[in-house]
C-alpha cells in the first residue's frame, strides 16, 4: 500500500467512532491555544467536592469515548462548527497535585490564562464545580483579554448555588464547588446583576426565607419556577439580564433530572429537576449572544448506566455550547 492509498483509507475511516485515537468529537488534537477559536479541554479534578464520590475526574475520559459517535452538523444554526471555525482538543488540564484541591485551582486559572492570552474561547469536560471559579478569574476580569477587561456575566445551571459565605472551607477546600460562585463575585470577575441562576431544588441543610433571594445580586430561577414561567419566558430574562455582556455558561449536571443524568456527584432525587429536551432548548435561544466559554461539571461515569445516558448529554451539552461560539463567529465574518 503506497502512501496516497494509505492517508485514503484513514480519511475513509473518520466518521466511525470506534476507529482512531479518541478525542472530542474526534476533532484534531493540538496543545497550543493559539492554534484554534475554540479549545476544548478536559479537567480531570474531584478534590474540590469532599462530601461525595471522587470519579468526577473520569468524566473528560468518558465524554471523549462518547463523543466519537455524535454527528457533528447543527441542524439549526445551518453550520458545522469545524467547518467554520477552528476547533481543537488541546488535552487535559495538569494537575500534579490532584488530592490538594487549592493547588489545583492554581494550575487550572493559569492553564486557561494561556487559553485567554491566545485569543481562544474554551468549552471544558469538569470536574467537579470548583474548577469554574479558576476557569472565569482566567477570562473575566481586570486583566483578561477575552473580556478586554470587562467583568462577565453567567448564566449557571445547578440544583445548588455554590455561593457559600458563611463557611471558610468545604472539608478543607477553601475554593472550593460550594465557594467558587461568591468569591468570582467579590474578586469581581463575575457581574450579579446581569447573571443568572438556574434549576435549583431539593431540600437545603436549612430552610431558606426566600429561594428567590440572592444577596449577591443573582437572579434565581428554581425549578418550580421554571416550571410555572415556561421555557421562552426563561429565555426572556436570560437575553434581559445579559444583554451585550460577555456571558461564559457553567453547567452543573445536577440541575438535569436524574432521568437524565443518573451520575452525578449530588444527585437530587424526587424534586423535578430540568429535562435534557428543555436544556436544548434553552441554549437555542441563546443564539447570538457573546459567549466566552463554557464548561460541564459533576458526572461520575462510574455511576453511568449501561447506555452512558449521563455521558452522551454531557456530551451533546458540550456540543451545543461548541456551537453557539461558532455560530457567533460565523455571523462576526458575514
Amino acid at each position: 500500500m503506497d502512501e496516497a492509498e494509505f492517508q485514503r483509507k484513514k480519511k475513509e475511516m473518520e466518521p466511525w467512532y470506534w476507529w482512531g485515537i479518541q478525542t472530542y468529537f474526534k476533532c484534531k488534537f493540538d496543545e497550543d491555544p493559539k492554534n484554534c477559536d475554540i479549545a476544548l479541554v478536559g479537567v480531570p479534578h474531584s478534590s474540590g467536592n469532599g462530601s461525595t464520590e471522587r470519579d468526577q475526574h473520569l468524566a473528560p475520559r468518558a465524554v471523549r469515548n462518547v463523543s466519537g459517535w455524535y454527528r457533528r452538523g447543527h441542524q439549526k444554526y445551518g453550520i458545522v462548527p469545524w467547518e467554520v471555525a477552528r476547533i481543537n482538543d488541546i488535552g487535559d488540564v495538569p494537575l500534579p497535585h490532584a488530592m490538594v484541591n487549592d493547588i489545583c485551582v492554581q494550575d487550572i486559572e493559569a492553564f486557561y490564562k494561556r487559553i485567554d492570552a491566545a485569543g481562544a474561547r474554551p468549552v471544558s469536560i469538569g470536574g467537579d464545580h470548583s474548577v469554574t471559579g479558576p476557569i472565569l478569574k482566567a477570562l473575566a476580569g481586570k486583566n483578561a483579554k477575552t473580556t478586554k477587561g470587562r467583568k462577565c456575566a453567567l448564566l449557571h445551571f445547578d440544583a445548588h448555588r455554590d455561593d457559600y459565605e458563611h463557611i471558610p472551607h468545604w472539608l478543607g477546600a477553601e475554593r472550593s464547588a460550594a465557594h467558587w460562585a461568591a468569591y468570582t463575585v467579590a474578586e469581581e470577575h463575575v457581574d450579579p446583576s446581569r447573571s443568572v441562576q438556574i434549576g435549583m431544588r431539593g431540600n437545603p441543610i436549612r430552610p431558606r426565607a426566600d429561594l428567590n433571594f440572592s444577596k449577591l445580586g443573582y437572579r434565581l430561577i428554581p425549578a418550580d419556577e421554571f416550571y410555572e414561567i415556561g421555557i421562552e419566558r426563561t429565555i426572556e430574562i436570560i437575553r434581559e439580564r445579559v444583554g451585550d455582556m460577555p456571558l461564559y455558561i457553567t453547567f452543573d449536571l445536577d440541575a438535569l433530572d436524574p432521568a437524565d443524568a443518573p451520575a452525578v456527584s449530588n444527585l437530587e432525587p424526587l424534586h423535578q429537576g430540568l429535562r435534557a429536551h428543555e436544556i436544548v432548548k434553552i441554549f437555542h435561544g441563546l443564539r447570538g449572544l457573546d459567549i466566552i466559554g463554557g464548561d460541564i461539571v459533576c458526572m461520575i461515569p462510574t455511576k453511568d448506566n449501561p447506555n452512558n445516558i449521563t455521558a452522551m448529554n454531557a456530551m451533546a451539552i458540550m456540543f451545543e455550547m461548541v456551537a453557539l461560539i461558532a455560530d457567533k463567529i460565523d455571523q462576526g465574518r458575514k
